[in-house]
């Protein structure tokens, strides 16, 4: 039985399904991404005939209405939406939504004279030769006689000739476009497999792009708004400054209550989460279903029941209640502000500090599904935090998270959560995972290795200072993006032999430390510059930092978890340096972990 079918639709019975509804193509509301010269591009392939890509459709089920009759499922254009929304833009004159959300037109111009597109500009009004507006022609009330007279007298050319051309040019209506219709039985996996086969691009559509066209195409339960709430909310996050034009361009929506519950993030300064529409799907959907894998969503926004494997009305309206309650609860400002209370807590001061976005969404549909349940709220900051700093140790939603998150939220929902994270602590966080698994996880040259996150999390949790600082903290040299400093410095290594960045950059190496510091520092072998700061400390006269007792300095080495034989060191001793270094830093991380 074939997956799918390929035909052939005018352009003119596509602009007509858009304009029915009997396809959903959600970007017509969405910013329009195409430079117009694409636009133009476009109108310039078809007038002369040429190819211009498969349009992908994919059914969505029917579904047993409450009543026991069965409802057709609407289209959902998954790949072609900027050339469709290109083609209603130019053709039928409607308004596209532009980046800063501002609803604007696209006029493509056209001389019949040349058969030349271009993109509307001032020069071309001027210019006689050009039909300002070629969707203009397409109107039905557009008389292509009369404006062959008109435009032959004032350009001095025969009409007959404007004429043919125009009606060459209003032929693009039925120009044939190629539309595969997928199958609506096709499940998620198989249908991103057809579209990489089909898209000559390769380009991957992720289940979050097909899960946010499902709700966008569904008005009856609200989908439209709940894409709205979610779009608009990672927008106002990354450009708070188009709050006004979004007001202004989409006034139904910005009477909505969820317009009032979203607008608080135009203020919002901390950008430690910086949620896309992927992470907020992700979030609701975990917190109020218990499941991980997107999949289920699309096929429960269908309807599905996996029991019967029928679609029902009552599943997907329920779903569409489920998933809305979901979004309400990730954006809400007291929800979102407690959850940064809790990463910040946990040392996490800085979006350089964990780039695990999968370990975040995880903690905050873990924080929601805790309220949820009504736990005190001390002991959900001691999960939540825990269970972050867990996750990156054990790399534990690294690659496909879906499969994690769907074990752990459905464990997390039927066991007592602090039971659940005290056996996952016990099965993953050993004493054998400190004292050889982390070290050896330390061994690395990548600086953005989230166990040297990890660790600078650590010291700011400690309130620790920076290297040879007396009152700059670690906290203060992220913020300001202090300098990470070698121990060993570089040149020194260097000229000493060890020429691989893998030897030089270990990130055990690795320390934060003010920049007049390592000024003074310099390219000397630590012994040298250490007896500098010993002599300092005799003298009482700083040079190297402000530490002028004995005290001060083993406090430093303690909190930058540098042995005391330090000070006698040279390149003999680098790689033995490195090997106590790692275990002092993995011990300093499980201190900070077990006193979150």
């Amino acid at each position: 039985m074939a997956k799918y079918s390929v035909n052939n639709h005018s352009v003119d019975s596509i602009i007509s399904w858009i304009s029915s509804g009997e396809i959903a193509i959600p970007e017509m509301q969405r910013p329009f991404v195409w430079e117009t010269s694409k636009v133009r591009d476009l109108m310039d392939s078809l007038y002369k005939g040429y190819p211009v890509g498969y349009l992908i459709i994919w059914k969505n089920p029917d579904v047993k209405l409450k009543d026991g009759t069965l409802s057709s499922g609407k289209k959902i254009v998954i790949d072609g939406q900027q050339r469709i929304t290109a083609l209603t833009a130019a053709i039928a004159g409607k308004d596209v939504v532009n980046q800063q959300y501002k609803k604007v037109r696209i006029k493509i111009s056209f001389n019949p004279i040349d058969e030349k597109f271009e993109v509307f500009n001032p020069a071309i009004e001027k210019d006689s030769k050009y039909i300002n507006d070629i969707s203009e022609v397409f109107k039905p009330d557009f008389n292509s006689f009369n404006f062959a007279v008109k435009y032959g007298e004032l350009n001095n050319v025969n009409p007959a000739d404007v004429s043919n051309t125009i009606t060459k040019l209003t032929a693009i209506k039925n120009n044939s476009i190629g539309v595969i219709d997928l199958d609506s039985d096709l499940d998620i996996e198989t249908v991103t497999d057809i579209f990489i086969r089909i898209n000559s691009k390769g380009t991957v559509l992720s289940q979050a792009d097909f899960a946010m066209s499902k709700i966008s195409s569904n008005e009856k339960y609200g989908g439209d708004v709940i894409r709205k709430t979610i779009d608009y909310f990672c927008h106002l996050n990354q450009r708070p400054m188009d709050l006004e034009a979004i007001k202004e361009n989409d006034k139904e929506f910005a009477k909505l209550d969820e317009f009032n519950k979203i607008k608080w993030i135009a203020n919002n300064a901390d950008d430690i989460y910086s949620p896309a529409y992927t992470d907020i799907l992700r979030v609701a959907f975990t917190s109020q279903f218990y499941r991980g894998k997107l999949s289920d969503l699309v096929n429960l926004l269908s309807g599905r029941n996996f029991e019967t494997r029928d679609y029902e009305e009552e599943i997907a309206e329920e779903s569409y209640r489920k998933l809305n309650e979901g979004v309400l609860k990730f954006v809400n400002k007291t929800n979102y502000d407690r959850y940064m209370m809790i990463l910040n807590s946990a040392g996490i001061i800085d979006s350089s500090l964990i780039r695990s976005d999968n370990a975040l969404n995880f903690g905050y549909a873990l924080f929601i599904l805790l309220r949820d349940k009504g736990i005190d709220s001390n002991k959900i900051e001691t999960i939540v935090r825990k269970w972050l700093v867990l996750s990156v140790l054990t790399g534990r939603y690294s690659g496909s998270p879906e499969s994690m998150f769907d074990y752990d939220i459905k464990r997390f929902n039927l066991n007592d959560p602090e039971e659940y994270l005290k056996s996952v602590e016990l099965g993953q966080l050993s004493d054998a995972y400190w004292d050889h698994i982390l070290p050896e996880r330390l061994n690395t040259s990548v600086s953005s290795s989230p166990y040297f996150k990890l660790y600078l999390m650590a010291q700011v949790h400690s309130h620790d200072k920076g290297f040879l600082s007396k009152d700059i903290s670690i906290e203060a040299l992220i913020a300001n993006r202090g300098d990470i400093h070698h121990l060993f410095p570089k040149k020194y290594l260097q000229n000493n032999g060890h020429n691989s960045r893998n030897d030089y950059n270990q990130i055990a190496n690795y320390v934060m430390t003010q920049s007049e510091i390592n000024i003074r520092i310099k390219d000397d072998a630590p012994n040298v510059y250490m007896g500098k700061v010993l002599e300092q400390i005799e003298n009482q006269n700083p040079y190297i930092g402000a530490i002028t007792t004995k005290k001060g300095l083993e406090e430093s080495f303690k909190q930058n978890c540098i042995p005391k034989e330090f000070v006698c060191y040279t390149v003999d001793d680098y790689f033995d340096f490195l090997k106590q270094r790692r275990y002092l830093m993995a011990q300093k991380i499980k201190e900070y972990y077990f006193s979150l």
